[in-house]
């Protein structure tokens, strides 16, 4: 299980942008992201019209995170056990058709029962896109192929809000129909996505199967990969989505609409890096791309203190979108790469579920930094995590 690091490997162009089944595979991811950040503009109107209380307000994302935290794993097992196409495909049917009852709750509990069952079909969508693009590309390819992948992210994470927000000018209810999108993704996933055989597995041993997994992950270079994923996930939730708006706001005095540019600045510096990120890969290992990618972390976190005008903010915004473009897809190659054919979903499943933890984890930490040190502790004792992933990181190879 030995991580490639050769950078001479495959020089010749990668183009798959073009290829019908990576098209597809980020159709299924945009789904994924879909379900949580086209919410977030029309929560105001949401609340007012149903007449929703501040602090009950968030159950909406709630209910929708909760299912896809403890489904992941099981879709991953599912999905091994059974083919992927028989979990996705109804997975984004369910998904389409909780996101249209969504948009005709006549309450509140009832729009909460239906996101939660939204997220039901939500939860084997990210990790089971990942497992997709390890099963149809190998080498630079998938580094290439993830790296489409998560410029896709970035693009969808600068434009879903700006089409809800449009949408939710018509009402609030308009954004949960953007979930209808997913039939057609299902439709071309069972007709169209071709995928290579997976092994036979007549007599399923649920132990054995669990057993393998816990091989396949508890290896050094493995956990020394899902440690930078978790890393990755505790900077950009923590330091970045959480005290970044704050810093802006309370600080700085920026407005809602500030804010929104400074966070989509990031998602397009993402999107744009990742996009080039097949260039780069031919001249670096993804390792080395990694470990660039927690230095411009600390750079950015180090500055960030330090900046007193808002459009200075600019900069460390850029600089986590660079940073953030190049260490996920570079991660989720070589976990992909690593990962036994057999065995992939629930192995990308089990990372899935790393990147959620690390979703929760940073505003927690973050904040008991800022209790201990203010804002510039959130920042600086951010920037030295950062660090000591990059020297944890020296022993992955």
């Amino acid at each position: 299980m030995k991580i490639s690091v050769n950078p001479t490997q495959n020089q010749s162009p990668i183009r798959i942008d073009r290829e019908l089944n990576l098209q597809i595979v980020i159709g299924v991811t945009l789904m994924a992201v879909l379900g949580s950040s086209s919410i977030g503009p029309v929560l105001p109107s949401l609340a007012e019209e149903l007449k929703i209380a501040p602090e009950q307000i968030g159950l909406v994302i709630t209910a929708f995170v909760i299912p896809i935290a403890i489904g992941t794993p099981i879709a991953g097992v599912l999905a091994d056990r059974f083919g992927r196409k028989q979990i996705l495909v109804p997975a984004l049917l369910l998904f389409a058709i909780a996101g249209v009852v969504c948009a005709f709750a006549p309450n509140f509990r009832t729009l909460l029962e239906w996101r939660l069952i939204q997220g039901v079909g939500a939860a084997p969508l990210e990790s089971l896109a990942l497992t997709l693009i390890s099963d149809l590309y190998r080498g630079k390819k998938l580094t290439a192929a993830m790296a489409f992948n998560g410029s896709a992210i970035g693009i969808s994470l600068a434009v879903y809000p700006l089409i809800s927000g449009g949408l939710a000018t018509l009402g609030w209810r308009y954004s949960f129909l953007l979930s209808l999108a997913a039939i057609p993704i299902a439709l071309l996933v069972l007709f169209a996505l071709k995928l290579p055989p997976l092994p036979q597995q007549s007599d399923f041993d649920f132990s054995v199967y669990l057993r393998h997994i816990g091989q396949s992950i508890l290896h050094r270079q493995v956990m020394g990969l899902l440690f930078a994923v978790l890393a990755l996930f505790i900077l950009l939730f923590g330091a970045y989505f959480t005290y970044i708006p704050i810093l802006a706001g309370n600080d700085l005095e920026a407005s809602h609409l500030t804010i929104g540019i400074l966070q989509a600045s990031m998602a397009l510096s993402l999107a744009f890096v990742s996009s080039q990120l097949g260039l780069f890969a031919k001249k670096l290992s993804e390792l080395t791309l990694i470990k660039v990618s927690f230095i411009v972390y600390a750079l950015a976190l180090i500055i960030t203190p330090s900046l007193h005008h808002i459009w200075l903010l600019l900069i460390p915004s850029l600089l986590f979108g660079a940073a953030h473009g190049m260490v996920f897809p570079s991660t989720q190659a070589l976990l992909g790469g690593l990962a036994p054919q057999a065995y992939r979903g629930g192995f990308m499943a089990v990372n899935a579920t790393i990147l959620s933890l690390g979703q929760a984890l940073g505003p927690i930490l973050a904040g008991f930094a800022f209790g201990v040190g203010g804002m510039a502790g959130v920042f600086y004792s951010s920037a030295a995590f950062s660090l000591a992933t990059l020297i944890l990181l020296r022993n992955v190879d």
